[in-house]
């Protein structure tokens, strides 16, 4: 096992500093030795593409960030992480206020097969939920090395679709697909799209597809499972699938597909909202 100095320097393959600079992810405390970790992100201005309303999609890397940054202490010197699972679940459905949302992250139970941690969610020093994060385990080899500089520049004018490379199809039916666009920025160390991001994109087209033909009174989304299956890979053919499952007057559930470049459906979720 790498001692605690070692692990406080290791370089977390799952979200680099790339990732972390693009969305503006910060650290404000981590203890390698204990395996926790506090980082925020400010969600002021991120925006459904489809439906113009505030998103929690984007919360979802964050939650990628200091969940799989616990679990990434908690590996051997010889493994690296990969997040097989993430859950959010929030109490409040409009996020889209000035300030930085804080997940401040911590191990739940032993290391086995996998690692398990959980967030806990603040606005304003309000507790608004929780998240989940689990990882498992691959051996550690080769990865991407040094990357470019960034060619996107942040501006209070920058869209989400631009900070995630992702553009709207036009509607099909009662479809929502929103395209991954290839954007080395947005891979993790082994070259396929970030976990969190991955994570956004599906509650982006899930949520889409629950508040179709909704002009006011838009359902929220309250609940995000994700199950990560196989590499997201990203090309011309990579793209998030939404598809409602039930849509009533107070609350819906809409599940959603990443399909990667290879046409394999690499990530799946379930959203529920609430009005």
């Amino acid at each position: 096992m790498i001692g605690p100095d070692q692990r406080a320097a290791a370089h977390d393959t799952e979200t680099p500093d790339t990732v972390q600079v693009r969305f503006g992810i910060e650290f404000h405390d981590k203890n390698p030795a204990d395996g926790t970790a506090v980082m925020s992100m400010p969600m002021s201005g991120l925006r459904n593409p489809f439906t113009d309303a505030p998103s929690i999609g984007p919360l979802a890397i964050l939650v990628d960030a200091a969940g799989g940054m616990v679990n990434h202490y908690r590996r051997r010197a010889d493994q690296w992480t990969v997040s097989s699972e993430l859950t959010v679940e929030l109490s409040v459905g409009n996020i889209d206020v000035p300030g930085e949302l804080v997940a401040s992250a911590r191990p739940v139970g032993p290391v086995s097969a996998t690692s398990l941690s959980i967030c806990t969610l603040a606005r304003g020093g309000t507790v608004i939920g929780y998240a989940t994060v689990r990882s498992f385990y691959i051996p550690a080899g080769g990865f991407i090395g040094e990357r470019s500089p960034d060619p996107l520049v942040r501006t209070p004018q920058t869209t989400l679709t631009d900070l995630m490379a992702v553009r709207p199809r036009p509607v099909d039916e009662d479809l929502r697909v929103l395209e991954q666009r290839p954007d080395p920025t947005l891979y993790n160390d082994i070259g396929i799209v970030h976990g969190g991001v991955a994570a956004a994109g599906l509650e982006l087209s899930a949520s889409a597809a629950i508040n179709q033909q909704r002009s006011n009174g838009l359902l929220q989304t309250a609940s995000l499972r994700v199950n990560f299956l196989r590499p997201f890979i990203a090309g011309r053919n990579s793209r998030y699938i939404g598809t409602p499952m039930r849509i009533g007057h107070r609350t819906a559930v809409g599940d959603a597909q990443a399909v990667g470049d290879d046409g394999k459906v690499a990530v799946t979720a379930r959203v529920t909202a609430y009005r």
